[in-house]
């Protein structure tokens, strides 16, 4: 039985989720998943979350792999596989069992995507797929010496084609194969399909559902949110893994059109949805420009920030602000802005006779802190203050001198505040003085 506390969770889980949905209706989505997704027993999750996306108005492209049935088949056959640089050389013969495994992967996925009983997630749902010729390819040719035969790279992608099945309220199914002019049949790998399909058009987002491993650094950190420079170097120190493989196409695409590249784990139960209806999501999402938007506040921005200092003004972190107070100030207000929320806040006031500025409510909203978020607000209001020719920054905080002790403030006494701040010191709340040269 579930519990009112699971149903208000819920609750408010989906009101969150309303500001997605309607951003998300119309928009197109190419989807990237390897041929070990099909051998997963949560497989049929990934297309219940695949639904409720198509249910939401989201066009869908989905691109598939079949590097495991291809190995399994060249295996019963007595082949074996052979790479060059990450890709296989494709012969005659295993260009069979790559046709073959992918009839057999497209059949299967098309079969999932038919389900429609009644009391599942897909009751109602009369998916429709398309999938054909698609995609005009070309060899790839001999790379280290070695003639990659039916290995071939994207040439090009029907682009008004596929658009016109998503018109039509279909979902785009593709595989790594693509056709010549000529007629001929190459293997092609998904990340490159995938990536030059949501270039083609003009994607919203390029998924990629990571395989094995998670969306962790070289150290194990996770990685939350990178921009395609910062993903490029990134991958020079990664391991061998689906994050290495897929970051580049991540940045490609960021690059060349597509707003956003995303990298899930299929190891999280519900890692899509959650990565593409909450804040902070759970996998990697790559911009060609950082998402987070650093800005001087307006009057429309009050509301934002009181939501974000509020749990500090409660837990004594901060002075309390009355609404009335800090409409007077948003002037001296910088806020950190992402998607159009706002998540964090700091104030510059300067004393100019004093060549000084004292940084004020610095904030970072709960569910955002730990990215960096305040390190960034902390320099940007130092680059401000400079701008300003002011020669030093100081800060009265109760709770948090060590955190400004570790950016560069040393302690002070309140005789060395500026002579109208002294003149407005809380004596009775007792704030440290910290004081940063510029």
């Amino acid at each position: 039985m579930t519990s009112l506390a699971d149903t208000a969770s819920f609750v408010d889980w989906f009101r969150a989720a309303a500001p997605y949905i309607h951003a998300f209706r119309g928009k197109t989505f190419v989807i990237a998943f390897g041929g070990d997704a099909m051998l997963r027993e949560d497989f049929v999750d990934l297309i219940h979350d695949v639904n409720l996306l198509n249910a939401i108005g989201v066009r869908l492209v989905l691109v598939h792999g079949v590097r495991p049935q291809v190995e399994e088949r060249l295996t019963a056959s007595g082949g074996a596989a052979q790479y060059v640089q990450g890709r296989r050389v494709t012969d005659a013969d295993t260009l069979e069992h790559v046709k073959d495994a992918v009839g057999s992967v497209r059949v299967d996925i098309e079969s999932v995507l038919s389900i429609g009983l009644p009391n599942t997630p897909m009751a109602g749902a009369e998916i429709r797929v398309a999938s054909g010729n698609y995609v005009t390819a070309q060899p790839a040719g001999v790379v280290d010496g070695v003639d990659l035969q039916f290995s071939g790279e994207v040439r090009k992608i029907a682009g008004d084609a596929i658009r016109g099945r998503l018109d039509a309220g279909e979902i785009v199914l593709l595989s790594p194969i693509g056709y010549s002019p000529t007629g001929e049949v190459f293997n092609l790998t998904l990340e490159e399909v995938a990536t030059a399909s949501a270039i083609a058009l003009n994607a919203e987002k390029l998924i990629f559902i990571l395989d094995h491993g998670t969306t962790v650094d070289a150290k194990g950190r996770a990685v939350n949110r990178l921009t395609a420079p910062q993903a490029q170097k990134l991958v020079r120190e990664l391991p061998e893994g689906d994050m290495k493989l897929y970051l580049p196409f991540a940045v490609r695409a960021c690059k060349q059109g597509v707003a956003r590249a995303h990298l899930v784990s299929a190891d999280v139960d519900g890692a899509l949805l959650m990565e593409l209806f909450t804040h902070e999501g759970v996998g990697t999402m790559v911009t060609r420009q950082s998402v987070e938007n650093l800005r001087p506040a307006t009057i429309d921005d009050v509301g934002g920030v009181l939501q974000v200092i509020e749990p500090l003004e409660q837990a004594g972190i901060l002075v309390h602000r009355p609404r009335e107070l800090l409409e007077q100030e948003i002037e001296q207000v910088f806020v950190s802005e992402i998607d159009g929320r706002i998540v964090g806040c700091v104030a510059l006031y300067p004393f100019p006779d004093a060549q000084a500025g004292e940084m004020a409510c610095l904030a970072v909203h709960p569910d955002f802190q730990g990215g960096g978020r305040g390190e960034a607000l902390l320099e940007a209001i130092e680059d401000v203050a400079r701008e300003q020719g002011l020669g030093r920054l100081f800060v009265l905080t109760t709770r948090t001198a060590h955190w400004f002790v570790e950016r560069g403030f040393v302690p002070a006494s309140p005789d060395e505040l500026p002579a109208k701040r002294k003149e407005m010191y809380n004596w009775q709340r007792r704030s440290k003085v910290l004081i940063k040269p510029l």
